[in-house]
Parts: C-alpha cells; sequence; structure tokens
C-alpha cells in the first residue's frame, strides 16, 4: 500500500505524511527531495511550475513509488497533487495507491507558510498554488478530501482509521 498525501503548500502534508509513516512503521518521502535543481530554482525565485516542469517531478515520483511497491513496502510519499491530471498521472496503473487531499483554506495557508522558514517555497507562491488547485471530485477513484482544520496527530488518526490503514 502507498498513501500520497496531498495538497496544496502549507496545508500540512509532510507532518501528517511522517505522522502517518510513523505510527505505521512505513517508509517515508517528501516529495519536495524529487524537484530538479532548476525546479527550486524556479519556485525560490517566485516562478509557478509549468506541466512541462511537473510531468517529470510527478515521473520521479511514481518511479519512487513503483519502486517501493516492487520491493514489497507500505510507504506515505507528500506530494501537492494539485490538479486532477496530476493526482490521475500518480494513479495511472497504480492499483495499490490512494491519495488523501488535505484541504485548507487559502488564509490558512498563508498564515501556516509565514512561520515556516529555510524552504524554498515562500509564502509568495501560495495564490500560484491555488490558481493551480483543482479540489478532488467524488467521481475521483481512490482520492478522498481530508480536512485539515484538526491538529495533525488528529488528522493522522482519522486518515489512518478512515482508510483502513495498517
Amino acid at each position: 500500500m502507498i498513501l500520497i498525501v496531498a495538497g496544496v503548500a502549507g496545508c500540512g502534508k509532510t507532518t501528517v505524511g511522517k505522522l502517518i509513516a510513523s505510527k505505521l512503521g512505513w517508509e517515508f518521502a517528501d516529495g519536495d527531495d524529487f524537484h530538479s535543481e532548476a525546479n527550486i530554482a524556479k519556485m525560490r525565485s517566485g516562478q509557478p511550475l509549468s506541466d512541462a516542469d511537473r510531468f517529470p517531478w510527478l515521473a520521479a515520483i511514481g518511479a519512487w513509488i513503483d519502486d517501493e511497491v516492487a520491493a514489497g513496502r507500505s510507504a506515505v510519499v507528500a506530494c501537492s497533487g494539485l490538479a486532477r491530471r496530476y493526482r490521475e498521472a500518480l494513479l495511472a496503473g497504480r492499483d495499490e495507491v490512494q491519495i488523501a487531499f488535505l484541504e485548507v483554506s487559502r488564509e490558512e495557508a498563508f498564515r501556516r507558510l509565514h512561520g515556516r522558514h529555510g524552504h524554498f517555497f515562500g509564502e509568495q507562491m501560495v495564490s500560484s498554488q491555488f490558481a493551480e488547485y483543482e479540489p478532488p471530485h467524488p467521481d475521483e477513484k481512490r482520492t478522498y478530501p481530508v480536512p485539515s482544520d484538526q491538529p495533525p496527530e488528529q488528522i493522522a488518526d482519522h486518515i489512518i482509521a478512515a482508510l483502513g490503514l495498517r
């Protein structure tokens, strides 16, 4: 089983993803670690990524997922998965993958990012995330919206219970 914890910057996907992985004894990967240096430089300068930038990044995450599945490991990866086409790319041909999409308001995302220092993705990029954001539609298979207005520990416990993870 592979769980993708998705959402806009500031929704808590890394924090919640690490908690879930720790509680279950699973591997954890942060999608930010799969970005190319060019993508990081672009985001650091305040420029949003294009599909041409994102699809190789998603392919790298997909390759990591495939390696984890081939090794028989369960894992969690934090990845924005902002648009339906990105979520579909991550799920395509991967029946063992589910997505918990953390929902957060624009105001809360700004508030959370304001307190985060040293990360290449600054507050100025939140607007670009919300411009790209397509909320999960009820017909999206294996993609579950999760409000992120509770403490991370409660969100992690909710996801584990709701998806029957073990």
